[in-house]
């Protein structure tokens, strides 16, 4: 490369010269590397991406282009991007436009042309980064100290409630489900399905289409509704979306409504940021992670059926094994490092994983999770 137009400062003083992609700009947040083949699209829109920059493994970024169906949340949630080569050019019947001028009309930030292969050896030997990226428009970086500074003085997410960011500002219904070939995303056509109240912690749209699929009638709620107002839903089920941020500081205010909610006996079912507030309002306790589990091809282990479920993850916190009281059943663990992937209530329809079993993007190995809580709802309402 003969002339840089963006650079990488890590806090550390390492610096990254390299291309600028999608918007001018400058965003200063979590480096993290997440190792899937395709979905960056979802995965820039992923609201648990919340304060972290993007570091992506694969070097072909772009080549199935950008289209307006294929997102989790309206609104970006990642910072920036770090890619290694420059973005691929699209190549496929539904792309609408490059990936460089879908960052760009989102006033997203980034940069290519980066050793992504030694910056993630750095992060997986010394953890996540705390990282500046900055694309400037007159190609000028000005001071590489005063940058570096900047980085230094970031405060990071331990501690930061960052739900409250990217949740819904009011109560909504949802009627979309799959994706089909020719007629897109079918809308629902019954209304004879349980009623779920969804707490959105950070809600991806693909899991509402999950539970839409399965004739689910859907009510989604912002991260602070208190459990009198959830109940005034009369839900057969609860469930607790995925989010990004310290789930301890979310914790705040989400604790105490999950533990009201466990009084009256609904299925709950947990993903992500929802499956650590569940163990939270249990009684556990959860850590930061040193890189965190970002990719679409994390093994897990489901210790009952002894199945192994090959999934798509994104978080940088885990429960502390230890933590959990008896009544909790730990279900699932990842083959990587053993951390808590699933955990259950012993005789109570409340249950929880820490992976992403939507799907999107990432393998399919996990949608029985769904017709689970389904099928938690039917015999609910079939008891006595």
């Amino acid at each position: 490369m003969l002339y840089a137009t963006a650079l990488l400062v890590l806090a550390d003083g390492t610096v990254f010269r390299g291309k600028g992609i999608g918007a001018f700009g400058e965003a200063v947040g979590e480096l993290c590397f997440n190792t899937s083949l395709t979905g960056y699209q979802e995965i820039m829109t992923d609201p648990s991406y919340a304060g972290q920059m993007i570091a992506f493994t694969f070097p072909h970024i772009g080549n199935t282009g950008t289209n307006e169906e294929d997102i989790e949340a309206t609104n970006v949630a990642a910072l920036a991007c770090v890619l290694a080569q420059d973005v691929t050019d699209p190549s496929n019947w539904r792309a609408e436009s490059s990936f460089s001028q879908w960052l760009k009309r989102r006033n997203i930030p980034g940069i290519s042309g980066v050793d992504t292969r030694a910056l993630t050896k750095k992060m997986r030997d010394l953890g996540v980064q705390h990282g500046l990226l900055i694309h400037p428009q007159d190609g000028r970086f000005l001071d590489i100290p005063a940058l570096l500074a900047k980085v230094q003085a970031w405060p990071g997410l331990t501690g930061k409630d960052l739900a409250i960011e990217v949740t819904c500002r009011q109560t909504y219904h949802w009627e979309e489900q799959n994706w089909r070939l020719k007629t897109g995303y079918a809308k629902q056509t019954s209304k004879a399905g349980p009623k779920i109240v969804a707490i959105d912690y950070g809600m991806k749209r693909n899991i509402l289409r999950c539970l839409a699929e399965l004739n689910a009638q859907l009510v989604i709620v912002p991260a602070q509704t208190s459990a009198a107002e959830i109940l005034s839903y009369r839900p057969d089920g609860i469930f607790l979306s995925n989010g990004p941020g310290d789930p301890m500081a979310t914790g705040i205010y989400a604790v105490p409504v999950i533990q009201e909610l466990m009084t009256k006996d609904l299925p709950i079912f947990g993903i992500c940021l929802g499956h650590q507030m569940l163990a939270l309002a249990l009684g556990g306790k959860t850590e930061k992670m040193s890189t965190g589990h970002r990719g679409a091809n994390h093994p897990v282990k489901n210790l009952k059926s002894g199945a192994i479920e090959i999934t798509s993850q994104n978080h940088g916190f885990s429960i502390v094994p230890s933590s959990l009281p008896p009544q909790i059943e730990i279900t699932h663990i990842s083959l990587f490092d053993g951390s808590v992937e699933g955990l259950e209530v012993r005789d109570k329809p409340i249950f929880s994983v820490q992976y992403h079993p939507e799907a999107s993007p990432g393998p399919q190995d996990s949608y029985y999770l769904f017709k689970r809580f389904m099928e938690n709802m039917a015999l609910k309402k079939a008891s006595p």
